[in-house]
């Protein structure tokens, strides 16, 4: 393989998302931001992170000549909608109360240790309202105006909920800092892990969540 000239090199990160089943996980596999940074070309995110192209360019090769199980930009933008909601917006709404819960506890009993994340549980409050505020909106407003059809009138809150998008993107860097990536200390408790544990995998739900948003369901509607 010439990597130089792979072509994946100068496609960008949502595309290849979007297109290539599979890719997101190689893509959190090296920590490329494929939702919020969805528009930096591949060679771009890899020099931006000093990562070697010849591994990730053979991963994302596998995957060409499988078939997607879920081409999403080929139905229905109201499948789309239903699945964001069953799969996203319930989920988010499970997650975060337990996740504020074990962070405050952790805060409570080892905000004197090293490496305790003090301040993750306040901005996690933030974090969750914020959140909550958006997917009410894509509720009441923008999905039943995708869902009708009505391109016209849903233009306007596509634009309000990427302003948004690139705010919860801002929110989970914080998080990431708090936590060291999410990585607990050697002497970390079982909640500490667990908590770490959640917050990555919140991580990942979050990042498809906006991905399928960003790249997907707003590109077939605009």
């Amino acid at each position: 393989m010439t990597t130089a000239i792979h072509p994946l090199l100068e496609t960008r990160l949502g595309e290849i998302a979007t297109q290539l089943a599979g890719a997101t996980r190689i893509f959190r596999q090296y920590k490329l931001d494929f939702c919020c940074g969805g528009h930096t070309t591949l060679s771009e995110a890899l020099a931006n992170k000093g990562l070697d192209q010849s591994p990730i360019l053979e991963q994302l090769q596998a995957l060409t000549d499988r078939t997607p199980d879920q081409d999403w930009a080929n139905r229905p933008a109201a499948e789309l909608v239903d699945h964001i909601y069953q799969n996203f917006h319930l989920l988010h709404r499970e997650q975060l109360p337990e996740l504020l819960r074990m962070a405050r506890r952790v805060e409570a009993v080892h905000g004197d240790k090293p490496g305790c994340p003090v301040g993750l549980a306040d901005h996690l409050a933030s974090m969750a309202a914020e959140l909550e505020s958006h997917m009410q909106k894509e509720e009441q407003i923008l999905f039943p105006l995708l869902k009708q059809g009505l391109i016209q009138q849903a233009s306007g809150p596509i634009h309000v909920m990427q302003l948004e998008h690139d705010e919860h993107g801002e929110a989970l860097q914080r998080v990431i800092d708090l936590t060291d990536d999410m990585t607990p200390p050697a002497h970390a408790c079982n909640t500490w892990r667990a908590l770490y544990l959640g917050l990555d995998s919140l991580r990942e739900d979050l990042m498809e969540h906006i991905h399928l948003e960003n790249n997907v369901l707003f590109k077939m509607a605009l």
